[in-house]
């Protein structure tokens, strides 16, 4: 019979064999342990709140940084918001026999007669051209697109018009009004080319294209606003006073109206109505004689048709030919210098 190997009954330098001994130095062991993961556990905390933290604050400062970008992009390229469906209907439905009855508003004929006898100039699409030339920062261009989008709302079609408001330190500043950046038109009897050159910290927007600079060559364009009605009749100054779109007109440093109470007072007959339709009933007759009387429906209308033999037998030279330096880029003493002889002529 084999021999059992005796027990040992020393532990010294060797690990536990029952499974007693091993389950008893287990439990010597866990509360030891547990104690020194609560410690780490608990130096590490401070360290992980405050990092959550910044990393929240990071994002947080990321996203307004975006959000301020594609703000300040908006504004500088296209303006700002789409103009609202209510104000824009507004001017660009006027009431055709409340235009008829506003006529010329008491405004001076603000055309000069282009020179020569060039054939009617056409754009795009090979229909008569009506070209326009501003700036988003100019006060006068800013008062003009008032009337332009009144008048050539009854040749087409306005889409995706933003508004704006010209530049906070020229004359007139902050005057609400529309920029023809990014915004689109579509007419079955007229192109009408409208260019931007600059938005309101004089930043270069859009840049004229070969025939378009012949055009602005061809007459001594050396500011804004300008406008070119099939090189037969051209704007090349304020038609009249934006100081009707202030709260005060005397006071050119008052309050500017809102886009909202500038179209609200179009059918109002105030003088501000006057100013802006007046000028709006001048380039539509002036378009119609362009697009042989087309649309009817338009260029049929007496007061059109009377604007329009007033026009036509201007003589080719004018005051506004004389006195053609656009008051955008003249300083605030020499434009009043201007409107007071315009005013007088």
């Amino acid at each position: 019979m084999a021999n059992k190997k005796p027990k040992s009954t020393s532990n010294t330098g060797k690990k536990p064999h029952s499974r007693h001994e091993m389950r008893y130095e287990m439990r010597q062991n866990r509360p030891r342990n547990t104690h020194t993961r609560r410690r780490a556990t608990s130096r590490r905390t401070p360290w992980l709140l405050g990092g959550a933290v910044v990393l929240i604050a990071a994002i947080v400062v990321f996203f307004i940084y975006l959000s301020t970008q594609s703000s300040t992009k908006g504004n500088n390229i296209a303006g700002g918001n789409f103009v609202d469906a209510t104000t824009l209907k507004e001017v660009t439905n006027v009431d055709a026999g409340f235009l008829s009855t506003i006529g010329t508003g008491g405004v001076a004929d603000p055309f000069s007669k282009a020179q020569g006898s060039l054939p009617v100039l056409t754009g795009p699409t090979d229909k008569p051209q009506v070209f326009y030339y501003g700036a988003d920062w100019c006060p006068n261009c800013a008062a003009e697109r008032w009337s332009i989008v009144v008048a050539m709302s009854r040749f087409g079609t306005f889409k995706s018009l933003r508004e704006t408001a010209s530049a906070s330190d020229d004359s007139y500043p902050n005057t609400a009004t529309f920029t023809f950046s990014q915004s689109t038109y579509t007419s079955a009897y007229i192109d009408f080319v409208p260019l931007e050159n600059q938005d309101q910290q004089r930043n270069v927007i859009q840049t004229p294209t070969a025939d378009q600079q012949q055009i602005l060559t061809r007459y001594n364009v050396g500011g804004y606003p300008f406008m070119d009605i099939g090189d037969r009749y051209l704007i090349k100054s304020a038609s009249y006073d934006p100081g009707v779109l202030r709260s005060s007109p005397q006071d050119p440093t008052s309050t500017p109206l809102s886009l909202q109470d500038i179209a609200t007072q179009l059918s109002s007959g105030n003088q501000l109505s006057k100013d802006i339709l007046g000028v709006a009933n001048y380039i539509t007759a002036a378009t119609c004689t362009i697009t042989t009387n087309q649309p009817a429906t338009v260029c049929s209308d007496a007061t059109i048709q009377k604007i329009g033999a007033v026009i036509s037998s201007a003589k080719q030279s004018s005051i506004h030919a004389h006195n053609s330096l656009p008051l955008a880029v003249l300083g605030q003493g020499d434009v009043e210098a201007v409107e007071r002889r315009w005013n007088l002529s």
